[in-house]
């Protein structure tokens, strides 16, 4: 077993391929804060659906880590993002974690700012107060088919060849005519990378999951990421069918594998996540032209993974809280003029997803708390069933050893 006071550096130059993290990586402090220095505060993390910003001064507040963080949109129906801290003494603004306002008014000493940032009222400040030095400091923001992301970063890397890529994927699923259904926030006793390993694979499945199981494969060739991209005849017919369509499908990964999308199918006769693998909602969301067109697998490390299916959709976000805790928060979209109980039945909506992020919160946390025994020791992935998580933790690790290691080292 590594030991628990080992530096980063040699922590990640000791990592076996082909096995788990060594045990300082889901439960020390320290890492934990190198994971949100080097990774949360510097990468394009998923916020919300764009829909629940529907009005001018609708906003929605976001922790992440040390940071606070406002959406909101504003008068010329843009979303914006600011840090949630007036520029007079440091209060927060917006105190809600979401609403509406007209302003953006502090509660201590009623600094105003226009919904752009700009400070448009200060009392008493004086004549050489100049209101255009002090205006919200801004987080960037962007949207891509109806999903907004924010960067915490001074310099954002790149996100356009992510929106570029995903942006037709998305698009035949019309989240701008979306609405929120509900929504789900769960805490799981995990550490963040065990929340994300468990989702990248589905060994687990069979032995936990017996409503998923219902409608969502567990063949790995579905479920995993192969090294060649190659899927079995059945899924290469499946893409050809939905991209002759209209309706973009085939597996397409970032060259960093932050982020990968394809359209994977059901199992046969499926149609959505339902029990009996029916369509949950009638008025559906999207034009992809099949009921059984399987679902839209997108993920973006380190926050999201989603499924967009032919009646309605389902987004996730992952936020670390602490070095065994994160937060889970589910969103299902229906169409906008979807009505409950008479369009969508909302348990019949919601169980598939609502009972297996349960019972995924007690795979994590057994998990965990296995982690954190002193006899842990890392095990082999396997190769046919576990390629996902191999490729997660290979991403983390080349995130972590450009910031950490010697750049010998990180290119080893």
């Amino acid at each position: 077993m590594a030991s628990q006071t080992a530096p980063l550096s040699d922590l990640l130059v000791q990592h076996r391929p082909g096995h788990a993290l060594q045990q300082p990586f889901y439960t020390t402090p320290e890492i934990f804060e190198a994971d949100l220095e080097t990774i949360f505060y510097r990468e394009w993390l998923y916020a919300f659906p764009a829909c629940m910003l529907d009005k001018t001064g609708a906003y929605q507040r976001l922790k992440i880590g040390a940071y606070d963080v406002i959406a909101i949109r504003d008068g010329k129906g843009e979303i914006r993002a600011f840090h949630n801290t007036c520029r007079h003494r440091g209060s927060v603004i917006c105190s809600a974690s979401q609403g509406r306002v007209a302003k953006l008014t502090c509660p201590y000493h009623q600094w105003t700012y226009d919904l752009d940032g700009k400070l448009i009222w200060a009392r008493d400040m004086g004549a050489d107060f100049d209101p255009s030095q002090h205006g919200l400091k801004p987080v960037h923001c962007r949207t891509v088919a109806g999903l907004v992301y924010i960067c915490l970063a001074a310099d954002a890397p790149d996100f356009d060849a992510f929106a570029g890529t995903v942006a037709p994927y998305l698009g035949v699923h019309d989240l701008s005519n979306a609405k929120v259904a509900h929504q789900s926030t769960i805490i799981e006793k995990g550490n963040w990378k065990l929340v994300w390993e468990n989702n990248r694979e589905c060994y687990h499945c069979a032995g936990n999951h017996p409503d998923l199981c219902r409608t969502y494969p567990e063949d790995p060739t579905i479920t995993g990421v192969s090294a060649d991209g190659t899927f079995p005849e059945k899924v290469e017919t499946h893409f050809n069918r939905l991209e002759g369509a209209g309706a973009p499908s085939r597996f397409r990964m970032g060259e960093d594998g932050q982020f990968r999308v394809a359209r994977m199918p059901l199992l046969d006769g499926a149609e959505s996540y339902t029990v009996n693998g029916k369509i949950a909602v009638q008025k559906r969301l999207g034009q992809v032209p099949f009921l059984d067109a399987g679902t839209l697998l997108m993920f973006h490390y380190p926050t999201t993974w989603n499924h967009f299916l032919t009646d309605h959709s389902i987004t996730f976000r992952v936020t670390p809280i602490g070095p065994q805790e994160t937060e889970v928060q589910t969103t299902w979209l229906v169409n906008k003029d979807a009505v409950e109980g008479v369009d969508y039945d909302l348990e019949n909506l919601t169980r598939v997803w609502t009972h297996t992020n349960d019972e995924d919160r007690r795979v994590v946390e057994d998990n965990q708390q296995g982690i954190n025994s002193p006899v842990y020791e890392p095990g082999p992935y396997s190769t046919t069933h576990e390629d996902g998580v191999a490729q997660f933790v290979s991403w983390y690790l080349d995130r972590m050893r450009a910031a950490h290691t010697p750049s010998t080292l990180a290119a080893e």
